[in-house]
């Protein structure tokens, strides 16, 4: 649907004897990441850089990417910072959307984040602030850091996993009674408590 209102916009805009339009919706896709006013300038990039004829689809994308990172707003994301992931067109991040992370590292368009099962170097644009207090990320930091020590350890079942996997998921910077309890029993269980 949002590919019919971009190829319109590129139709109103462009004269069809002087500019080549899309053929396919898989074409004009990419260009559904931009505003309104600079999917006909991508476009135009795009048919340039395929010689005159009809891009690609990956022409277009690496196009819109090129348009995304020069108008980007820079990244204002701390160490130590907690966010969520936003999964969007990233198939590294499938089955992530939702779980917060904690940056550990900010680069000029990305950062990267402890999850519950690892890190991951993410651009901004799939982060989301959950704006807590500095006490709650130092909460957060901590159960963090008790999830990696477990997760670290090779012998780690399906259920701990399942738990580990709910914690990661959290929606609120603290863990009900019940979930304090389950996670030191796998401490406990696998002897990992400090």
């Amino acid at each position: 649907m949002d590919a019919a209102v971009v190829f319109d916009n590129l139709a109103e805009k462009c004269d069809r004897n002087d500019h080549i339009l899309p053929t396919n919706e898989w074409q004009v896709r990419p260009l559904t990441k931009l505003e309104s006013e600079l999917q006909p300038e991508a476009w135009q990039q795009a048919v340039e850089s395929a010689n005159g004829k009809v891009p690609s689809h990956r022409i277009v994308k690496d196009v819109v990417q090129r348009i995304i990172e020069r108008t980007k707003v820079p990244n204002t994301y701390q160490i130590g910072e907690v966010c969520q992931i936003l999964a969007k067109d990233n198939p590294e991040l499938r089955g992530k959307g939702g779980c917060w992370g904690i940056v550990n590292h900010v680069g000029e368009f990305s950062c990267t984040v402890t999850m519950w099962d690892g890190k991951y170097t993410v651009r901004i644009d799939h982060l989301k602030p959950l704006n807590y207090l500095e006490s709650e990320c130092q909460q957060m930091q901590q159960i963090s850091d008790r999830i990696s020590r477990l997760r670290e350890h090779e012998n780690l079942e399906e259920a701990a996993r399942a738990v580990l996997k709910h914690l990661g998921e959290l929606k609120r910077p603290y863990l009900t009674v019940v979930e304090e309890k389950l996670l030191g029993l796998i401490e406990k269980e696998y002897r990992v408590i400090d």
